[in-house]
């Protein structure tokens, strides 16, 4: 409420949430928060189920001014996985924007009650819990405290900078990280974010050609889909980041002049932990940038040639995931990669995915790369499969109409041959989460 009482009274005509000025959104929160006072009177932790919408923004900020831990949940998520997230974190409330919970229509109809709003940050207050992605069958919560956001705020701003005419399109969901740390961050700096619904092909591209947006985040498959179509535009920050980004489709964005910024960061760092402007380093494309503000990289059990364990320690990085233990010093993201003499960052591919073939290493990414160069791959992602002989052997799942000959005598020019994929399968399309990221897990690995 700190960042937002101020803005009400510095700028109060300045458009903060679509066509809502800060003053006019201060109000509504203020006006919201108390209706939702006899809701979650009792309750430290509450829960908000919902797409991206002026109501949800609205609803966060309701429940911060009344400081409550809240929930974001995933709305793909199954009826099971919820209850098991609301169970293990003791929450009895849920706002949600249809009828599956408590609705936000219900809330707007009821009566108001006077109630004592958080008017300053508590740094140490835990202003957002959510889930990471299942990989183990086991979600991890992470809870984001205002001084990670805070700290948060001030590096992303020096990374990005800020002008009094920025408008961020949130077109990523806001249960995710990379959606919410766009209202967090507009927040703080007192500019305009337009919030869509979802990832609309059509309805993006009106916006940008509006030139009213000149922000915009996305993951590589959306910006994949619009690249081509980008003719007039406004843009002065396209932030790409939430997995591998293809080098050609970097090298399509770098020919159309559109200002590409790359970026890493995963929930627990609070989104961001390293930038860049790919424009302004066109020869640094593979990056995924230097560190933000504060955040220190490092590189661990590196081999002869540097490559290793990215480990991340940083004023944004959680305490510790919810009952487990504290951190103490770095986090390791479980990615690997290396650094170069200026500081840059590369990640090579998640640990995880590493296939060790014959006691040789192959990274996806690598083949992956090669693989989106060809205009006629469309999507694809290489996991590994065990194997007898070798230990494991990667394998290609494929949206792309080359037959298999094609992808290996293509392949074969470009890589030795223990990096072939032994098998190739090919899909209508890839699995992918609700930011557009594909989902090696459901690809039998």
């Amino acid at each position: 409420m700190e960042w937002l009482r101020k803005h009400k009274f510095e700028r109060p005509n300045k458009k903060f949430i679509n066509d809502m000025t800060f003053r006019e959104v201060y109000q509504r929160v203020i006006e919201l928060a108390r209706k939702l006072s006899s809701y979650v009177k009792n309750e430290t932790r509450v829960a908000i189920y919902s797409n991206n919408s002026v109501h949800m923004a609205l609803f966060f900020l309701a429940l911060q001014a009344l400081g409550k831990e809240v929930l974001m949940l995933n709305i793909r998520l199954s009826d099971e996985e919820i209850r098991k997230q609301l169970i293990a974190l003791k929450i009895n409330c849920v706002f949600s924007y249809d009828n599956k919970f408590i609705s936000f229509s219900e809330v707007y109809e009821s009566e108001g009650t006077h109630v004592n709003l958080e008017e300053e940050f508590n740094e140490e207050k835990v202003a957002v819990i959510m889930n990471t992605s299942a990989t183990t069958g086991e979600f991890k919560s992470v809870p984001i405290r205002w001084k990670q956001f805070h700290s948060h705020v001030k590096a992303s701003q020096k990374s990005l900078g800020v002008t009094d005419e920025d408008n961020w399109l949130v077109v990523l969901p806001m249960f995710h990280i990379g959606g919410l740390a766009i209202l967090i961050r507009s927040l703080y700096n007192g500019t305009q974010i337009t919030i869509v619904e979802k990832f609309h092909e059509e309805e993006v591209l009106k916006l940008l050609e509006s030139c009213k947006i000149n922000m915009i985040s996305v993951v590589p498959t959306m910006l994949n889909r619009i690249v081509n179509r980008i003719e007039n535009h406004n843009l002065r920050v396209v932030l790409v980041g939430g997995e591998f980004i293809p080098k050609p489709l970097v090298k399509k964005s770098i020919e159309k002049d559109i200002p590409i910024y790359k970026t890493y960061g995963m929930t627990e760092t609070t989104s961001q932990s390293t930038t860049f402007s790919v424009l302004n380093y066109p020869n640094k494309i593979e990056s995924v940038g230097l560190p933000l503000h504060g955040v220190d990289i490092l590189i661990k059990e590196a081999d002869e040639n540097g490559i290793g364990e990215v480990l991340i320690k940083s004023p944004m990085l959680m305490d510790s995931y919810i009952g487990k233990e504290k951190i103490v010093g770095c986090f390791n993201t479980q990615d690997v990669g290396y650094l170069d003499e200026e500081g840059f960052l590369y990640i090579l591919d998640r640990r995880k995915n590493i296939i060790i073939s014959g006691g040789e290493n192959i990274y996806p990414k690598e083949i992956e790369n090669i693989l989106y160069a060809h205009p006629k791959i469309n999507e694809c992602a290489v996991v590994g499969k065990k194997d007898d002989k070798w230990g494991q052997v990667p394998v290609l799942y494929v949206v792309s109409s080359l037959n298999e000959e094609e992808i290996i005598k293509y392949l074969s020019d470009k890589l030795a041959k223990y990096k072939l994929p032994k098998k190739i399968i090919y899909l209508e399309s890839l699995p992918k989460n609700t930011s557009g990221k594909i989902l090696k897990k459901n690809l039998g690995m």
